[in-house]
């Protein structure tokens, strides 16, 4: 965990020594009034577009089963945004998350660690909390389902033998925030911190991870 959040670190200061150089302007001194003026318009440049397109990687800690430990897992996810107003949108998103299951000593002749796989697919409002030339706070509610796999790294054996949940499509949440760091009017660098409810085998599962990657804005409001 503590690598991922050193690379996610690492990242946004070099991206923001791009943002700094790509939003950069003449040197020559402005007045305030100029200089508030300018960046009033390139704000509403940036969120007066319509829509949002954005996708990356992440890292959760998902729980495999009643009694079993947490795993970390690698994820994808790719979401579009559809802006009411500069402030309020409506997101859809599609997740993916890929680990071994910690399943420990057994006689079932499976390895100790099989692999598993979760597919949330979720929609929900987006809102703006702060909005300024360089840096965007959002937060997010989604709601929908989610598809686990569970059984196909199991060797025949049934995943719930093995501690697992069952492989199912149930209900699933997540709540968090996005922090963009815009590059261009039209194009940032996300970092969004997320909890992930789901609901595997009939019980709830507590999973918290993080979301990078990128970001682009086009249309008109």
């Amino acid at each position: 965990m503590a690598a991922f959040v050193g690379i996610a670190i690492l990242a946004l200061a070099l991206l923001s020594a791009t943002a700094a150089h790509a939003q950069g302007r003449n040197p020559r001194r402005e007045t305030n009034a100029n200089r508030k003026a300018r960046i009033a318009r390139e704000i509403a440049e940036t969120y007066s577009h319509r829509w949002e397109v954005a996708g990356g990687g992440g890292y959760i800690r998902f729980r495999s089963g009643e009694s079993l430990q947490k795993n970390s897992e690698i994820a994808f996810w790719t979401d579009t945004t559809y802006f009411f107003n500069p402030k309020l949108g409506i997101t859809g998103e599609l997740r993916g998350g890929f680990g071994n299951a910690k399943i420990g000593n057994n006689n079932s002749g499976v390895e100790f660690k099989p692999q598993i796989s979760e597919y949330p697919f979720m929609a929900g409002p987006t809102y703006r909390v702060w909005r300024q030339e360089k840096y965007v706070v959002s937060g997010f509610a989604l709601a929908g389902a989610a598809v686990g796999k569970f059984g196909g790294d199991t060797k025949d054996n049934p995943a719930t033998d093995l501690g697992l949940w069952p492989s199912a499509v149930r209900p699933a949440f997540s709540i968090g925030m996005n922090l963009d760091l815009n590059l261009y009017p039209n194009l940032a660098f996300r970092i969004a911190p997320s909890y992930l409810g789901t609901t595997f085998g009939s019980s709830y599962q507590s999973n918290a991870g993080f979301e990078m990657g990128l970001v682009y804005r086009f249309g008109r409001q």
